[in-house]
């Protein structure tokens, strides 16, 4: 019986801290906001106790839906809930301040054009800036990289609301490339190798909704590739995959499913003074080879441009290597 009542009461405190502790912190969000001169690091965006005890009890109960958790997954560190769509942030119309005419710091590409011919594919999985990196140093194709906020609710998020669990976004890379130099195949076999798909909300010590992975399509066959390297992949890691896997059309009804993050965050690794951050943790496992997987009628037309050797000297290792590459993209043959 003194058992029951102590368990209970241990039980109350835990719950009652954890509560306490989601009012004075949003969830973590390793990152850096610009200062008056030079970069301001914050590894969590933090909401002033004061302030929140002026809200009203309907919108702190809002605030900490995003991080709800049942009590068995509190007590073995289960991952927060992604919020409804009814639930986000309302969001806004104006777009991010200087995205216009912002051009790429590695390819010098406008951030927002697609020249005709070729296409765009949109991921994630886990802190954006080394999932940027390694796809920008691929050595053929890549006419630009970007960083920004998918696979949410709320238009035109700011970095501070995305990390907040509160718009449903998760931290993403946006790649136009030329199907002709690069396949997109190899972005997808990056993507793969250069995380842990299996790691629900989160890479790493970076835990929230918005570090979850994810691939988004543009059309049916992208679809097929995405699925079919997932099944590959999974039984080659031997464990479930949580990757999230959806149309970009899905999230029209919510304005769209790209927002361009700030200017201070695109090709961050590449600026002065950047701190060589990177969350995603990488398996060491190589995608099984194309042919092994790929959808019947596509072998041909997606076929992968990088050869074998490629993969065997640049290919990501664990322990997120690519934070610590030359900024340079791969040149074609230095393998």
């Amino acid at each position: 019986y003194n058992f029951i009542i102590y368990s209970l009461d241990a039980m109350i405190l835990f719950r009652r801290s954890y509560v306490l502790v989601s009012l004075l912190t949003t969830a973590p969000c390793s990152a850096f906001h610009p200062a008056f001169s030079g970069v301001k690091k914050i590894h969590t965006v933090s909401t002033p106790l004061v302030a929140n005890t002026l809200k009203s009890i309907g919108a702190a109960k809002n605030r900490l839906q995003p991080l709800r958790m049942g009590f068995f997954d509190m007590l073995t560190g289960g991952d927060p809930e992604l919020i409804s769509p009814e639930k986000a942030l309302p969001g806004r119309q104006q777009k991010m301040a200087n995205i216009d005419g912002y051009k790429n710091y590695i390819t010098g590409k406008d951030l927002q054009e697609v020249p005709d011919g070729f296409e765009v594919a949109v991921f994630a999985n886990g802190c954006f800036w080394g999932s940027e990196k390694g796809i920008w140093r691929l050595p053929e194709g890549i006419h630009s990289t970007a960083v920004g906020y998918c696979a949410g609710f709320s238009p035109n998020p700011t970095y501070e609301e995305a990390c907040s669990g509160r718009t449903g976004h998760t931290e993403g890379v946006r790649v136009v490339f030329d199907p002709s130099k690069v396949s997109f195949v190899d972005i997808l076999r990056w993507f793969w190798e250069a995380h842990d798909p299996c790691s629900g909300m989160g890479q790493g010590n970076d835990r929230g909704t918005q570090y979850r992975s994810g691939f988004y399509y543009y059309n049916e066959e992208q679809k097929e590739l995405i699925e079919a390297s997932k099944a590959a992949y999974e039984t080659q890691l031997g464990k479930a995959i949580t990757t999230e896997i959806a149309a970009a059309e899905d999230y029209d009804q919510y304005g769209g499913l790209w927002y361009f993050g700030e200017v201070y965050h695109q090709q961050y690794l590449a600026k002065p003074g950047a701190r060589p951050y990177c969350s995603a943790q990488p398996q060491g496992v190589a995608l099984a080879p194309f042919e092994e997987w790929a959808p019947e009628g596509l072998v041909e037309k997606y076929k992968p441009t990088l050869p074998e050797a490629f993969w065997k000297k640049h290919a990501p290792q664990k322990g997120c290597s690519v934070v610590n590459s030359p900024n340079e993209p791969i040149r074609v043959g230095e393998w």
